[in-house]
């Protein structure tokens, strides 16, 4: 399985339309968003082309390839208009051998990480930072955010599958590389 994986559009029409059309291009088997996917929140400017109904269009549009999972920015009122579920804290997935705890960050994080056995990985968005760091117990990665980075990092998402991750721009360039 090719996991395409994003987090943080917060709105922004305009990287949303991107981020599906490198979706398009990584020819991935599903989408897993991480969260904070309509509003761009009260610490943050507004995205460019920041217009949640545009956003949610699209990705609906691509509903039956969407998994998600709930971020700090996301709300109970924003599953009324997205057609797949959005409410979930968390969600469990297997990449080439390791056990994945998908989440937003905001509860579960490398300060509060969630059991994991030795060589799982807690992946999360939310700092809008994209990061792999190798813990004795697991390794946490990020793949930073798709509208606003931070850190001086890019405008980003990530792939998932059997031979490992790789962080990618916008752009389909490799930004990072970690291999199983």
């Amino acid at each position: 399985m090719k996991w395409f994986v994003a987090s943080d559009i917060h709105g922004s029409a305009f990287y949303c339309k991107k981020l599906l059309e490198r979706y398009d291009a990584e020819n991935a088997d599903r989408i897993l968003l991480l969260g904070d996917l309509l509003y761009h929140g009260p610490r943050n400017n507004y995205p460019d082309e920041y217009d949640t109904k545009d956003v949610f269009a699209q990705l609906n549009d691509r509903q039956n390839d969407i998994m998600c999972v709930r971020g700090n920015c996301d709300a109970e009122v924003d599953q009324m208009v997205l057609e797949f579920p959005l409410m979930a804290d968390y969600a469990l997935i297997e990449a080439g051998g390791h056990m994945i705890f998908a989440t937003h960050g905001h509860v579960y994080n490398e300060d509060n990480a969630p059991k994991l056995h030795k060589g799982d990985i807690l992946l999360h968005g939310h700092t809008h930072v994209p990061k792999c760091v190798e813990h004795e117990n697991y390794i946490y990665m990020n793949p930073g955010s798709v509208s606003l980075p931070k850190e001086d990092s890019w405008h980003g998402y990530m792939i998932i599958d059997d031979s490992g991750c790789v962080w990618k721009d916008l752009d389909g360039n490799v930004q990072m590389e970690h291999k199983f």
